[in-house]
């Protein structure tokens, strides 16, 4: 029998909230009375974190985790998903854990009103607490995925959530990695036609980014040029 819910945390080099992050978001779960369980994909950590996690998920059956070799956010992502059991699945940032996205989307998919929530940064009614130059990133980054992909929406990375069964066959389509994976997965959704609703988040990190914007810039161009070519020219 499928648990309630699945959530995948993609984390790497995350020692110093790892652990407290965790604990605020498996003590909210626990007060909703939901049945899940937290994934966490580590990637690439140089870090304490394989070991924290080892004995954090070694103390508590609904909490699990596994490691990847290389840092890839995409990949890391991906895996998570694809190891859910949940009938709903949210992926969410170990920076962010932000219970009450949980508390609008989850009844949303549970009505059928929607496949996937996406939980919006830039949409009507959002509030964006990041440092302006990353605001600004993120507007830039959606205006080229409307000019090359067509993209309708206001966001496509961050929180998300979704039927599983529903988008799994949209998972195994996906080509690219690293951040532009979750972009390709919240596009491909929408044009399959499923239900792809967004609602607005208040986003607040609790710390830095792990990854400087700027050396992100030359591997989101590369991915989104990969996915122009497999979606728009191929087709596919």
């Amino acid at each position: 029998m499928a648990l309630h819910l699945s959530v995948v945390i993609p984390v790497y080099n995350e020692e110093s909230i790892i652990l407290q992050a965790a604990e605020e978001l498996r003590q909210g779960l626990d007060a909703r009375g939901l049945d899940y369980e937290i994934i966490f994909a580590e990637n690439g950590s140089r870090d304490a974190t394989p070991r924290l996690l080892e004995e954090l998920c070694s103390q508590n059956p609904r909490l699990r985790w596994f490691h990847s070799e290389t840092p890839n956010y995409g990949v890391a992502l991906k895996a998570g998903i694809l190891k859910a059991r949940g009938t709903y699945v949210v992926c969410d940032e170990i920076d962010l854990c932000d219970l009450t996205f949980y508390d609008a989307a989850l009844p949303r998919l549970e009505r059928g009103e929607a496949d996937m929530v996406v939980g919006s940064k830039a949409a009507k009614g959002a509030s964006d607490q990041r440092p302006l130059i990353r605001r600004a990133a993120t507007r830039v980054h959606n205006k080229l995925l409307r000019v090359a992909l067509g993209f309708q929406g206001t966001d496509t990375h961050g929180l998300k959530a979704f039927r599983r069964e529903a988008l799994l066959p949209v998972i195994h389509k996906c080509v690219v990695d690293m951040d532009v994976f979750a972009s390709e997965f919240v596009i491909r959704a929408w044009r399959e036609g499923l239900n792809v609703m967004e609602i607005p988040i208040q986003l607040h990190e609790k710390r830095q980014p792990s990854i400087h914007l700027f050396k992100r810039v030359p591997n989101v161009l590369k991915n989104v040029g990969k996915l122009f070519y497999v979606i728009r020219v191929r087709g596919t």
